[in-house]
């Protein structure tokens, strides 16, 4: 039996606390909120109980942060998309942000099982004065335990409304894409940091945020398959190809410190659920 579930994440700032209010509907829902900031940053934990999608799971979340509210979102662990029979499975997830609205889309790796059909979805729209940390890391198979990606496809879909457009369709078939040094490479994990803005960024920021993210690079074991780059006025990215998720994910973690830092002037605060 396919699962359908849905949930709308609400921020607001009241009395200089970031509070959110949510409802849900099918397995899909945020744990209790957590303030290791402060008021002033609300983070929560977003948690798929069946653990995994398979042909004809939705999961659709609806995400809205009201002005001044900064809201800090994560997973407890992968999403896995899992072998389907021809049914597509379905995470879709759109984020609409108000003026001086702040929101970190932060969810741990997508995993790819071989024979998946899976659609990842993300679309986000920002208001003037509003800014948004992100990424994506997606897994192809499971290399370290010899479980390569070998049939299926996966689907992934990047927006920022009237800013931004990202589409790409992995086929485990295209050897092309996934081994060519015009590719993949071999790589068997890919991932993007993107930070957006709701207008244009000022120019001397934008080129702090890309000299920030290429200090990282350059010290770093992935040095040769990152970059930093700025597509729009209002949109920085890191892209990075690593074997595993490890690597990626390590990397992609010291950027996303550096430019919350240095650009929005908070520290360095991980999610706990990421060191248990």
């Amino acid at each position: 039996m396919a699962w359908h579930a849905r949930l709308d994440l609400d921020y607001s700032l009241e009395a200089g606390r970031s509070v959110a209010r949510h409802q849900h509907s099918g397995p899909l829902r945020i744990l209790q909120s957590l303030y290791p900031e402060g008021d002033a940053i609300c983070h929560n934990i977003l948690v798929h109980p069946p653990g995994g999608l398979v042909g004809g799971d939705t999961l659709d979340l609806r995400i809205h942060a009201q002005a001044g509210a900064h809201g800090l979102i994560t997973t407890p662990g992968a999403t896995r998309f899992y072998r389907s029979s021809g049914d597509t499975a379905l995470q879709r997830a759109h984020i609409a942000l108000d003026a001086d609205a702040r929101l970190e889309w932060l969810p741990l790796e997508s995993i790819c099982y071989s024979g998946c059909l899976g659609e990842n979805r993300l679309q986000m729209t920002l208001a003037p004065g509003a800014e948004l940390l992100g990424w994506d890391i997606t897994a192809l198979g499971l290399p370290a335990a010899e479980l390569p990606f070998e049939k299926g496809v996966f689907c992934q879909h990047m927006e920022v409304v009237g800013v931004w457009l990202e589409r790409a369709r992995i086929q485990a078939s295209d050897n092309l894409l996934l081994n060519s040094p015009l590719g993949l490479a071999g790589h068997r994990c890919l991932g993007t940091l993107f930070f957006v803005a709701g207008s244009k960024l000022d120019r001397q920021r934008r080129q702090r945020a890309l000299d920030l993210a290429c200090d990282v690079l350059g010290g770093h074991d992935l040095k040769a398959t990152s970059g930093a780059t700025s597509p729009d006025g209002q949109v920085v990215l890191v892209r990075v190809l690593s074997p595993v998720v490890e690597p990626a994910a390590d990397l992609l973690r010291q950027v996303r410190a550096a430019w919350r830092q240095h650009l929005w002037n908070c520290t360095d605060s991980a999610p706990r659920i990421w060191s248990t």
